[in-house]
């Protein structure tokens, strides 16, 4: 019997020269012929996949720029990431931030405003409340910063997440690399901490279930912490202590991690109406040491944005 769908989305010579797709030729109900990635080439559904409803497409159209995976230039320029403002500095000491040995933070040079912060750790403090940190890495490499170079940091603390400026003092190679920066001024309180996020537009495939090797739906992170996210989906796709699999991409300058792993509802908030999205407070509870590192470099990059979970999200 012909199926009418097919022949709807049959190549036209329009389709054949460019990338780009239109609603009308994504089919519903049928496996995807080709894979439909984002406008970055980050995959949001792979081919054989089926989409269960013109919700489901509509939510593809509104959130993203679906483009044919088979056709896609990857040499396509990417969107600059977006800068955001923090609130006003304030009055505040290194003994208000609470920072702890082994604490994780960033650093950039503070001539670098607007690039990625690189992650490093607190190994120590002097009496006169100068920082030991190893020293942060660019592509495997120590960051090139030089003695009397200012940097920009952000921690965060167990109170809050904290931006502050310090002078590179000292840049030692034994017994391994590590720094010493001035003590800490110029600290700002980005926000009060419950457990930080950071505003986001990440394309998450998801799975029903905790085991499987395929992902039945789509949805967008509109936030996301070190350990949680906010997801964004067309119709509700499980219920408080249910478990998905989860599948996206974080990437930034100097960050390209793929991240496979589980997650465990912890809130829903269905749409009010039947077409509009449910919203689904979900917690990566098996991150492996890379994928926890990739999660709070990307953090740290989109540190001006930051707010907090609420409903208990980590």
């Amino acid at each position: 019997m012909d199926n009418p769908v097919e022949e709807h989305v049959a190549p036209t010579p329009s389709a054949a020269s460019s990338s780009a797709l239109v609603p009308d030729a994504v089919p519903v109900g049928t496996p995807l012929p080709w894979p439909i990635v984002d406008a970055d080439s980050t995959l949001l559904f792979a081919s054989g996949t089926t989409l269960a409803s013109p919700d489901e497409r509509f939510f593809l159209f509104q959130h993203f720029q679906p483009q044919r995976g088979d056709l896609l230039d990857p040499d396509t320029p990417q969107s600059p990431a977006t800068e955001f403002q923090q609130e006003p500095a304030g009055e505040l000491t290194i003994k208000d931030m609470h920072l702890e040995i082994g604490a994780l933070i960033g650093v950039r040079s503070q001539l670098g405003s607007g690039t990625p912060m690189h992650p490093c750790r607190i190994i120590g403090f002097a009496p006169n409340h100068a920082l030991f940190v190893t020293s942060p890495l660019q592509q495997g490499r120590p960051l090139p910063l030089a003695p009397g170079e200012n940097v920009e940091l952000v921690a965060i603390a167990s109170q809050a997440v904290f931006r502050f400026v310090c002078t590179v003092e000292a840049i030692c190679r034994l017994p391994f690399d590590y720094m010493v920066l001035s003590r800490p001024g110029m600290i700002r309180r980005l926000r009060e901490r419950k457990s930080i996020r950071v505003h986001a537009h990440l394309a998450v495939r998801f799975g029903i279930g905790e085991t499987g090797d395929t992902y039945e739906g789509l949805g967008l992170a509109k936030g996301i912490s070190a350990l949680g996210m906010s997801l964004s989906a067309s119709w509700t796709v499980g219920e408080v202590g249910e478990r998905l699999r989860v599948a996206f991409r974080l990437k930034s300058a100097d960050l390209d991690t793929q991240i496979e792993t589980t997650a465990v509802i912890r809130n829903v908030q269905k749409g009010k109406a039947p077409s509009e999205p449910s919203t689904h407070g979900l917690e990566l509870d098996q991150l492996d040491p890379a994928q926890q590192m990739a999660m709070k470099v990307f953090v740290f990059d989109r540190h001006e944005d930051v707010q907090y979970w609420s409903n208990g999200l980590k």
